[in-house]
């Protein structure tokens, strides 16, 4: 007997966020795939219509000289710094606009003042806590000496996070202007306040010797000014992150002298702050390419903590061509290093390095710096080669966090019911996701320049898309968070969303809309809408014009259907530019079967359903690209040939 079904559905492809526009006054008529040109910025000769900057693309310039120092006993930095700005634009500019993002941690900041508790009356304790530690912390800069190079004082004006420094004269296109100021700010236990740096303590214990310093946004820097909004002075609210100029910096950082520092940058003074012996293993690790090799090892570690030695000693770093700086520094540091050979003859060669403690192994020494390598291989063949000479993972109270040649991440092992370290596949994972993350960000937005202060899912959401590819080519039964389509449906569906192209300090369900919705977003567009060829080509493209530059979402936008030949602006509309999701509506239908409680029958079904689930693009076309597992066996643990469905007497009995 032959059934018919006939299912009748209707389609709805998301209207605009300007979406009155586009409905009609004669019936229901709506056109969902009207151009965007008219909501684009008119294209100029500074941005394409292609999406490439053009000729009359420029950006400024800012150098950083800056001597700082950890008292370590108070936690606080001391600093100073000398900058120079040079005005590459067409403008005269009658003055200057800093950030100083410590400021958010004072009391009477628009970051503290502006927080909300949830509507259902309940107060978490975190909160709580958080809010006595931010009433006894003294936070926030102090900043003095503001001074020209000359020694003229600057008049100046400081309003919350934002400081604007008036000139003597306007600086003229193609002018440099010098100037210099000292600043200090004690720094936040971490685990505590939260936040992007600070210090954890360890084993209950709140002497400093026992400490992860992390410093980052650290010092007064200057704001953006661009071709499309002139100063991006917004206020730091925490969650809108930053749009930073490129430059040079020369970067001295005094420390206890027992300290291992970790920084943006090259190290220039070895013999100063190095044993013999640690510049011998260096030295080797330069040349080492297959596994990573420690520099200062975990029973070094262990042994440093134990006594504090007295004096400091001042570790130097200069780096090119960055957007912005940071430093992680602590007397419990292992240290371990590789080098990674890059594919692209046009890549250096680069040192792959990572910091942690005690605490972080054995977890650590085998995945940490392994995921380096790999972030590099897979993110250098989806853009650019990586261009700087280290790239950096430290472990340490923030959960992931990204500067240039250096990343905060947070995972480590935990103590079993016998009191033995041990890991989870979850915390395994989430270790190597986080890193892959992280060190992608040196790709976007540390050289893809975006500004995140204003779109957080150019960044972030570009980032978890190659996240998820770099993970599929780790292993292919990798369980990836983000990437899926089917992981957004609920999410999609969901009422309490605002459109990717929202204000970053405005979104709601931060992580579904900038990281996850995007990220899904421009898979479908590889794997189905445009196809993975035209796909690559077009995205590489992209990222080639705009290293080292600044590309706004419409730069994207233009970059992707210019490069694939596809008209897309249907596709931006539905996913980005408003909620609405792709509605295909059909009737309930409902199968259900009875739960026996029995594992030896209900995980046999569930292994049978696995079995049954349909593969996702990615997979099937991943299956022939080499793993990382594969070429690297010793990065197979228990979790690789685990049985999920696999169950014992414990099972049963319950």
């Amino acid at each position: 007997m032959r059934i018919l079904i006939a299912v009748a559905f209707a389609l709805a492809l998301g209207a605009s966020a300007q979406g009155q526009a586009l409905k009609q006054t004669k019936g229901d008529f709506e056109d969902k795939f009207r151009q965007l040109d008219e909501d684009f910025p008119t294209p100029n000769e500074a941005r394409l219509a292609s999406g490439a900057p053009g000729p009359a693309y420029w950006q400024q310039e800012v150098d950083y000289k800056i001597t700082v120092e950890l008292d370590e006993d108070a936690r606080r930095l001391t600093g100073s710094e000398i900058i120079s700005y040079t005005n590459n634009s067409p403008h005269p500019l009658p003055y200057l606009w800093m950030q100083l993002d410590q400021n958010r941690f004072a009391k009477d900041s628009a970051d503290n003042l502006t927080r909300t508790s949830s509507d259902d009356g309940i107060i978490a304790y975190y909160t709580i806590r958080r809010a006595g530690a931010l009433e006894e912390l003294d936070g926030g800069y102090t900043i003095s000496n503001v001074r020209s190079d000359t020694g003229e004082r600057l008049s100046h004006i400081i309003r919350d996070t934002n400081m604007r420094i008036d000139l003597p004269t306007p600086l003229q296109p193609g002018e440099t202007f010098t100037f210099s100021l000292d600043f200090k700010f004690n720094m936040y236990n971490t685990r505590v306040i939260g936040g992007r740096a600070g210090y954890e303590c360890f084993d209950g214990k709140n002497e400093a010797g026992h400490c992860i310093f992390l410093a980052a946004q650290w010092f007064p820097r200057l704001h953006a000014y661009s071709d499309y909004e002139g100063w991006h002075n917004k206020a730091f609210l925490g969650s809108g992150e930053f749009t930073l100029e490129f430059g040079d910096y020369d970067v001295e950082i005094t420390v206890p002298r027992d300290h291992i520092v970790s920084s943006t940058g090259v190290l220039q003074n070895e013999e100063d702050v190095l044993t013999e012996e640690q510049m011998r293993r260096l030295t080797a690790a330069r040349t080492n390419s297959e596994s990573p090799s420690f520099i200062v090892t975990p029973s070094e570690a262990r042994e440093n903590e134990r006594t504090v030695a007295r004096g400091s000693r001042t570790w130097r770093f200069t780096a090119e061509n960055v957007r912005d700086f940071a430093f992680a520094t602590s007397r419990k540091f292992i240290w371990d290093a590789m080098n990674v050979e890059q594919a692209d003859a046009d890549g250096p060669d680069v040192l792959a390095m990572s910091f942690y403690p005690n605490e972080a192994d054995p977890l650590w020494s085998a995945y940490s710096t392994k995921s380096i390598a790999h972030t590099i291989d897979v993110y250098s063949r989806f853009s650019f080669a990586y261009p700087y000479p280290t790239a950096q993972s430290v472990n340490g109270p923030v959960g992931g966090m990204e500067y240039p040649m250096i990343t905060f991440n947070g995972p480590r092992p935990q103590k079993d019911e016998e009191g033995n370290i041990t890991y989870s596949a979850r915390t395994k994972h989430g270790l190597i996701s986080v890193i892959i993350h992280e060190i992608g960000h040196n790709y976007f937005p540390m050289i893809v320049n975006s500004d995140e202060r204003q779109w957080t899912w150019i960044d972030e959401g570009i980032n978890t898309f190659l996240q998820f590819v770099a993970e599929k080519e780790w292993d292919e039964n990798y369980p990836s968070r983000r990437g899926e389509p089917r992981n957004m449906i609920s999410y999609m569906k969901s009422q309490q969303q605002v459109p990717i192209m929202t204000q970053s300090d405005s979104i709601l369900q931060f992580g579904n809309n900038a990281y996850g919705k995007p990220a899904t977003a421009l898979n479908i567009l590889r794997e189905t809408v445009i196809g993975r060829e035209l796909f690559d080509k077009a995205f590489i493209e992209f990222s080639r014009n705009w290293k080292f530059k600044r590309p706004t979402p419409y730069d994207f936008f233009r970059s992707m259907e210019e490069g694939s030949g596809v008209d897309l602006d249907w596709f931006w509309r539905g996913w980005f530019y408003s909620t609405d999701h792709v509605d295909i509506s059909i009737d309930k239908v409902t199968q259900g079967t009875l739960n026996t409680g029995n594992p030896a029958i209900e995980n046999e079904l569930k292994r049978r359903e696995k079995a049954d689930e349909p593969l996702s693009l990615t997979i099937k076309r991943n299956r022939d690209l080499p793993k990382r597992i594969e070429e690297d066996p010793s990065l197979l643990d228990f979790y690789n040939e685990y049985d999920p469905f696999s169950y014992g007497e414990r099972d049963i009995s319950r």
